[in-house]
């Protein structure tokens, strides 16, 4: 039975990751994951991607404990080591969350219950987190494991609330309440509980009314603050606003609005 399935209504798609009874994330996860990606960042017809748990109170546990197990005895009898000086390439799951953050396309996480560890990581390559209320957590408890978030958790938590935080939480293993997530600043909103994917579709379905062409290149943009000097930053950010200037759509919304036919503050 497949674990990912998507769903199209309108120019929203939304992806549900299944793998009952748990919940896990597992090895038969990504690749669907990277072929469910893989479409909707390739159908035109697409402005705006969700991504959700099919299990009640599930958004994804964890990365399975019981392949990271097997894959831990393999590496050992073959003799492998980790070596500083060679870092190790992308794997599936790193590039699967790398097109979801490079992608021209907003992706949004309706965060429907537990996501720790991989689940969590999920959620971090995510545009815009959308949590419902529930008796569940969030976060990154691998240390408690022996081992750290493998999957981009250790970068993108940090960047998210500060590194004295996210220290904080990863050195501990603490994960949060929907709660708390609000007030760190890990999720956007917090709605009533089985209420999330319609808020998560319902913020995709706005931001799907936009410019594509402006909505590629805003994301591009504040995606890459982090690792861009501020001089480099503003000299694309007017470039591609002089790409979007001379647009037929701009032009037309610019036209509309100046005639009076268009209110900026209820478009």
């Amino acid at each position: 039975m497949p674990q990912v399935r998507i769903e199209r209504d309108g120019s929203v798609a939304t992806i549900t990751i299944t793998n009952p009874p748990m919940g896990y994330m597992d090895s038969a996860t990504v690749p669907e994951l990277d072929a469910a990606t893989s479409e909707v960042e390739a159908d035109p017809g697409v402005r705006a991607v969700v991504i959700t748990g099919g299990l009640p109170g599930v958004f994804i546990r964890h990365y399975s404990v019981h392949d990271l197990e097997r894959l831990s005895r393999n590496l050992r009898e073959q003799g492998i080591q980790a070596d500083p000086a060679r870092p190790l390439p992308e794997r599936d799951l790193d590039r699967v969350f790398r097109r979801m953050e490079t992608m021209p396309k907003p992706v949004i996480a309706a965060i429907n219950g537990l996501a720790m560890g991989g689940g969590f990581e999920l959620t971090l390559a995510c545009d815009l987190r959308i949590a419902e209320e529930g008796d569940y957590e969030v976060g990154l408890p691998e240390v408690k494991v022996g081992i750290l978030p493998g999957a981009g958790g250790t970068q993108k938590l940090a960047r998210l609330v500060g590194m004295p935080r996210a220290l904080e939480m990863t050195l501990r293993g603490r994960t949060v309440s929907p709660a708390e997530a609000l007030a760190l600043g890990i999720v956007h909103e917090v709605v009533p509980a089985g209420k999330s994917v319609a808020r998560a579709q319902q913020l995709a379905a706005e931001i799907a009314t936009r410019s594509p062409q402006a909505v590629a290149h805003i994301k591009r943009l504040v995606r890459m603050t982090p690792e861009t000097p501020l001089a480099d930053g503003l000299a694309l950010e007017r470039t591609l606003f002089l790409d979007l200037l001379v647009s037929d759509e701009a032009l037309d919304l610019m036209s509309r609005m100046n005639a009076g036919e268009l209110d900026i503050r209820n478009a």
